[in-house]
């Protein structure tokens, strides 16, 4: 895949390959945890938040990406595996430290699915630990 694989990742999905959205997803493919809006911010000092925003929500739509929610409340987004369609691998445990705050992906624990009562739909699930990690862990 040319170009960390992004391009080929939009154009599945059905999105124009801009410079603002390659830039976004490539941010969110080469980091190793979810990531909020304030931090593609910081990451991407060349992009402004509103269109860091706009790209995320794009993204949001065509199933690039799903969110979950971290410990403190704060939205983040992960890129899904389904290519363009998360899937129930995407559906898997994080883990909050509440000392360092850092968010843990546990890409090989699955989360729980629950049973509804008929009529009732799951869209998502956000499944995540609070503790503290190893590092901090260490430090005490």
């Amino acid at each position: 895949m040319g170009n960390d694989g992004v391009i080929e990742i939009l154009e599945r999905a059905g999105i124009k390959p801009t410079s603002n959205r390659i830039l976004v997803l490539r941010a969110l493919v080469k980091s190793t945890c979810p990531l909020s809006l304030s931090d593609l911010e910081i990451k991407l000092l060349s992009l402004e938040k509103s269109s860091v925003f706009r790209v995320l929500t794009l993204l949001l739509k065509h199933g690039v990406v799903h969110t979950i929610e971290d410990g403190r409340g704060i939205v983040k987004y992960e890129i899904c595996t389904g290519h363009g369609n998360c899937t129930g691998d995407d559906l898997h445990v994080h883990f909050y430290c509440e000392s360092c705050n850092h968010v843990y992906c546990f890409d090989k624990i699955r989360a729980p699915i629950v049973e509804l009562p008929d009529g009732f739909a799951i869209n998502s699930i956000n499944y995540m630990l609070k503790g503290v990690c190893p590092k901090c862990c260490n430090k005490r």
